[in-house]
């Protein structure tokens, strides 16, 4: 497990975690709002029009609402993204994290509302009567290269199928892996239930429901994704307000440092710039999915006669997910100032690096080598050799950290007792010949168990980390039910609908795996596979810029001629 999650940390930084996929991400999304006239201002209030079923058509084609389309879709975007994402975003760039995911969500609105379009226009439908759709399709049929001679090559066919298996591996990588995972972690931590049983009872529901097909999955999202968001809404205004003297602190403090990084500040030890950019950027694809090209796959089940409607439908969906959602859990971390606070925790041994020296954290020059060490600017040297512990407590005097941040009164146990023996340690890392031992001590949490303590700081006290964990239960569930449609649709793409149902097998044992498999090793999984899905869905996006104004210029010449009543002044 180490060597991989060492593989995934060595290969993330040349693909989603480089500046030139951040750049692609983000620019796509500055090039259509400009190119496009700011579409996500000008239509969102007709995108609420259509949201409701204003402009639906009997004779429509597709097997979903407008609405059933968002909530599945949104089912797989509000997800752990939403608690553990920011979470982890804020733990590792900073409260400057939060501003960058708010504009990832801003441009993802125009990027949603695109990718949708294309992906609606060319949908198909399968043996079985059902919609197949999604950017796999228009790539298909739009990004082949004509040559002079009348020949074609298949460049669309080809990248259509890069995307379909990329999609396969995110439906583990972002939808199934980490969702389990988070809610077994958190089922734990709040009543002290087994990952492994958390992980069988849901892996068997979700088996239940996936069997059903889009039509069952759009039903059951329907109804989780409003009472997930009422639930999880009242608790965040909860926290926020009783912790009012912090709210002006907190919005100021997204702001203050967002072009110069955050300073260290109680446990966290700072954070520059372009961390901050990278990981708010990264957490906030991960979280609303504009861009990556999954939410498209949802919309393309919905009955639309006209795609730019259903495109107009996923403009709200990052305004939903982010900028709603994500916002107010990062106030919730922020005001309630559990962000930088050392909490006692059980540690995770691959997120436990163990330095050559002993580092203070009142002191400035100590501070700064471990930040730059954190960011990846610099590093510092790290312990090889044998830690010698007696009764619980390490004899040696180097420092650890733990979780970005300086561990501190560290105990280690074996079988329940405090341990006596040698721990062998190469490179900072903890060996997998100590892998019955389990470390505790203080240090700064992450994802879902730092949200849950934040929404222990309110009037609700220690009631308040029960509505995260259903909170989270309910969002992580309904994102793995999403996400299993959209591997099922890719496989479709690839190999037909016979074996669909195979895929469907899989992807409930890979849920039920992941309910006891290490945390950080799939959020580092996680990272990879959305850019595998992001990249050629990106490029496919901006070949077909001139034929997306032209659909949208279209839309409307119609649409004023089937609704004369309705006074527009869209073009």
């Amino acid at each position: 497990m180490q060597q991989l999650n060492e593989f995934f940390n060595w290969l993330h930084p040349y693909i989603g975690g480089n500046n030139w996929f951040i750049f692609l991400l983000l620019g796509t999304g500055v090039f259509f709002t400009i190119y496009l006239g700011f579409p996500q201002i000008r239509f969102f209030r007709h995108a609420l029009r259509v949201v409701r079923g204003k402009y639906d058509e009997k004779s429509d084609k597709g097997d979903t609402s407008h609405f059933q389309a968002l909530a599945t879709a949104l089912s797989g975007t509000v997800g752990t993204g939403n608690i553990a994402g920011v979470a982890l975003a804020v733990h590792l760039g900073g409260p400057a994290a939060l501003f960058w995911m708010l504009v990832t969500a801003f441009l993802g609105m125009c990027t949603k509302f695109v990718e949708v379009t294309l992906s609606h226009k060319y949908r198909e439908f399968d043996e079985k009567g059902l919609v197949a759709g999604g950017p796999m399709f228009y790539m298909k049929k739009r990004l082949n290269i004509n040559l002079k001679n009348g020949k074609q090559i298949k460049t669309g066919y080809w990248l259509g199928g890069f995307f379909a298996v990329a999609t396969i591996l995110s439906s583990f990588g972002s939808g199934n892996l980490p969702q389990i995972n988070s809610i077994s972690n958190s089922v734990f931590s709040t009543f002290g239930i087994s990952h492994i049983i958390t992980g069988a009872v849901l892996s068997f529901f979700l088996a239940l429901i996936i069997i059903g097909g889009i039509k069952r999955i759009a039903m059951v999202t329907a109804r989780l994704v409003p009472i997930m968001a009422i639930i999880y809404f009242l608790g965040a205004i909860a926290v926020i307000l009783f912790n009012y003297q912090h709210i002006i602190p907190s919005f100021a403090s997204v702001f203050r440092d967002v072009f110069t990084g955050t300073a260290a500040m109680g446990g966290f030890l700072g954070a520059g710039f372009s961390f901050a950019f990278n990981n708010g950027v990264n957490r906030g694809l991960f979280s609303n999915e504009a861009g990556q090209g999954s939410a498209p796959i949802a919309h393309a089940a919905a009955k639309a006669h006209e795609p730019v409607s259903e495109g107009m439908v996923a403009i709200l969906e990052p305004f939903i997910d982010t900028i709603v959602i994500c916002f107010l859990t990062g106030l919730v971390l922020l005001s309630s100032g559990v962000w930088n606070e050392k909490l006692p925790n059980q540690f995770q041994k691959t997120d436990i690096e163990v330095l050559a020296e002993r580092y203070d954290e009142s002191e400035t020059v100590d501070v700064t080598a471990l930040k730059n060490h954190l960011s990846g600017t610099s590093e510092v040297a790290l312990f090889s050799g044998e830690l010698h512990v007696m009764n619980g407590k390490i004899q040696e005097s180097n420092s650890i950290l733990h979780a970005r941040s300086l561990a501190e009164n560290i105990e280690i146990a074996a079988g329940g007792k405090p341990f006596t023996g040698e721990i062998n340690v190469s490179g900072g890392k903890v060996m997998n010949s100590s892998g019955d031992l389990t470390f505790t001590g203080h240090s700064l949490i992450h994802s879902a168990p730092l949200t849950t303590v934040a929404y222990t700081r309110s009037f609700l006290g220690d009631f308040g980390k029960y509505i995260v964990t259903i909170g989270l239960l309910l969002f992580a569930f309904s994102t793995a039910i999403a996400w299993s449609y959209y591997g099922d649709r890719a496989v479709t793409y690839l190999i037909g609908t016979r074996y669909v149902f195979f895929y469907r097998i899989i992807f409930v044992l890979g849920f039920f795996m992941a309910s006891f498999t290490d945390t950080t090793i799939i959020w580092n999984l996680s990272l990879l596979t959305v850019a595998f899905m992001a990249i050629p869905n990106l490029i496919g996006l901006l070949v077909l810029h001139k034929e997306m104004k032209t659909t949208i210029r279209d839309y409307w010449v119609r649409f004023r001629e089937e609704n004369p009543q309705e006074k527009t002044t869209m073009k």
